[in-house]
């Protein structure tokens, strides 16, 4: 099996994933991902594709992340490494599918508006 590369994204964050055979080691910008993501939380929801599709162990991803905070950057790596453990087998893509791993969340910041203090909040009304 060769590297296969994919992308995910989530708001801001970019992740660029390079996939291949291996004994589970996962590299997030030339560090453990247990050192780039501290929160179990986290190390949650970049493992949760290899845990449903059993895959535990089984493949070395080494990812390139930038962009966002850290939650959409995990979220963009999950969202790679589903993308490519379908690539890699489509027999994993319905069990990813029906988790919802495979959709890229389409929500964003919303932008700040001209003559207001946030996206809606608006300046302090005075009537006198």
């Amino acid at each position: 099996m060769e590297t296969i590369n994919t992308t995910g994204r989530r708001k801001t964050a970019v992740a660029r994933v390079y996939i291949k055979e291996g004994n589970g080691n996962i590299v997030v910008n030339k560090r453990d991902y247990k050192d780039y993501f501290p929160t179990p939380t986290l190390q949650y929801v970049v493992n949760q594709p290899m845990e449903i599709t059993n895959n535990s162990g089984k493949y070395d991803i080494m990812a390139n992340i930038y962009g966002g905070g850290f939650k959409g950057q995990a979220e963009a790596l999950r969202l790679a490494i589903s993308k490519a453990l379908t690539e890699i087998d489509p027999e994993h893509r319905p069990p990813l599918k029906s988790k919802g791993l495979l959709r890229r969340d389409p929500r964003m910041v919303e932008r700040k508006k001209p003559g207001q203090k946030k996206a809606r909040k608006r300046f302090q009304f005075s009537k006198r």
